[in-house]
């Protein structure tokens, strides 16, 4: 990979880059049949209003997407083939695209001001990259972040693996919730209380704009589910009762090793905003049964979606399934680590956010470090920490609050190494679910020149001051 450090942009200097072309969006990519329509070398977006039937009975109008009447189009690249992707925004609002988890050129980030100039109605900027990495991911809008994600406009990317890994049936599935009422009409997004706190829920709970769907795959094959909670605040809990399957992956990273999926509430896999899961099951030997993804909820655990067995038997076996390749990330030398403590917590008072472009919530409720972010970055905005290139590096995130945290960097992986109050798995990652008063170490190496964003992605938190970046320099 290769990058530079990019100082903020001004309007000015931006006007330059940003073009004001329109463009016709060709979508593809169907959630209703889980099929690959394979990897594209250039994909063009449209950022508009959409409506859609999330409540039974009840047409929502006011939705973001890139298409008219669902949600965004599950993107597929190919591992080390450069990919562009032009993203035309028809919004009233500013916007701007982020790759959540993946390795790309600082410039192609999507963070407003910090790596680019948000993209203005009838604009269009054109994101250039090339992922190492094969895996799950997911994109979406940096700026006017809480409005435009809380309206719907989240959707998964995937980087597809040199060689065909050998399932039957690839299903993508976008875990969000929606703020409506039984009618369909929106509620407020977000709420102060909310955002002080453990962040505002959604009433209706949904996998790909649907509330419990059913698909159909292969009677007795193999069927990797990728699943991606990208949600503003929920955290899901989510487990496969009576299913026969193996976690492949977490959050884009191959196991070492397959492991057995979580089969009760009391086993379920957390996955907190931002992060995601490859999970390999074999369909049932009988055509017309079904096995269910559940998440554990307040109340009562809840069906997320139904997947039914059609057609002859293909009779495979999970024994079958290996672990996937190990993505080419570096590993930390721990003994000449360099060490810096993060605090997450509260904010002392000082100056509320500034409205600029890409909106605020008119609320500081948290810091990092004691500052809380300002809000859109402007001139003299520090980092949080400044690192070498080529560094092997440990974060310590320190948890003052009484509430979870799923805190992301972008632009690296890292691996948590240890935690004051659990187990911890070491497994590559881009986002770590930081539990309440919990103190997590990760170490990772400052491969990838230029200034990163680190925030919590509950979305409130992070619009209410829990956000910053850390610098890799360029040499």
């Amino acid at each position: 990979m290769s990058g530079r450090c990019h100082r903020f942009f001004s309007r000015r200097e931006a006007l330059g880059l940003v073009g004001a072309t329109g463009v016709t969006a060709g979508l593809w990519g169907s959630f209703a049949s889980g099929q690959s329509a394979g990897a594209r070398a250039s994909r063009e977006l449209e950022v508009r209003l959409a409506k859609a039937s999330i409540v039974e009975g009840a047409e929502t109008e006011g939705l973001v997407s890139a298409v008219a009447d669902g949600p965004p189009p599950v993107l597929r690249l190919r591992r080390n083939t450069p990919f562009k992707i032009g993203v035309t925004n028809r919004l009233d609002d500013y916007t701007s695209m982020h790759w959540h988890g993946l390795r790309v050129d600082n410039a192609m980030d999507g963070v407003p001001y910090l790596t680019q100039f948000p993209i203005g109605k009838d604009q269009r900027f054109q994101y250039e990259m090339t992922s190492p990495d094969a895996g799950t991911f997911w994109y979406h809008p940096h700026c006017m972040t809480m409005e435009q994600m809380a309206l719907g406009f989240t959707g998964i990317l995937i980087v597809e693996e040199d060689d065909d890994p050998g399932f039957d049936f690839d299903l993508p599935i976008n875990l969000r919730d929606f703020r409506l009422d039984g009618q369909g009409r929106w509620l407020d997004l977000w709420t102060a209380r909310g955002a002080a706190r453990s962040g505002t829920f959604g009433t209706v709970i949904t996998a790909n704009w649907q509330v419990e769907p059913t698909y159909e795959a292969p009677t007795g094959g193999l069927v990797r589910l990728r699943i991606a909670a990208t949600d503003t605040t929920r955290i899901y809990r989510v487990f496969l009762p009576d299913a026969d399957g193996r976690l492949i992956a977490i959050d884009g990273h191959p196991l070492p090793a397959p492991v057995d999926i979580p089969k009760t509430e009391e086993t379920a896999l957390h996955l907190g905003p931002g992060q995601r899961a490859d999970i390999v099951v074999r369909m049932p030997l009988s055509e017309g049964q079904s096995i269910t993804l559940m998440t554990d909820a307040p109340g009562a655990a809840r069906i997320l979606a139904n997947i039914r067995s059609i057609g002859s038997t293909l009779d495979r076996s999970v024994s079958e399934v290996a672990a996937l390749p190990p993505n080419p990330v570096s590993t930390p030398d721990l003994n000449a680590a360099r060490l810096e403590e993060f605090v997450f917590g509260w904010s002392p008072e000082g100056d509320l956010p500034n409205n600029g472009l890409c909106g605020t919530l008119g609320y500081t409720f948290w810091s990092i470090n004691r500052q809380p972010w300002p809000g859109d970055a402007v001139e003299g905005t520090g980092p949080l920490a400044t690192f070498k290139l080529g560094e092997s590096v440990v974060l310590r995130l320190r948890n003052e609050s009484p509430n979870a945290h799923p805190i992301h960097l972008h632009g690296l992986a890292f691996k948590p190494i240890r935690s004051n109050k659990r187990q911890i798995a070491p497994l590559w990652t881009d986002t770590i679910l930081l539990q309440k008063e919990e103190t997590v170490d990760i170490a990772f190496v400052a491969d990838n020149p230029g200034d990163w964003a680190f925030h919590c992605h509950i979305i409130e938190h992070q619009k209410t001051g829990l956000a910053g970046y850390i610098r890799v320099l360029e040499s």
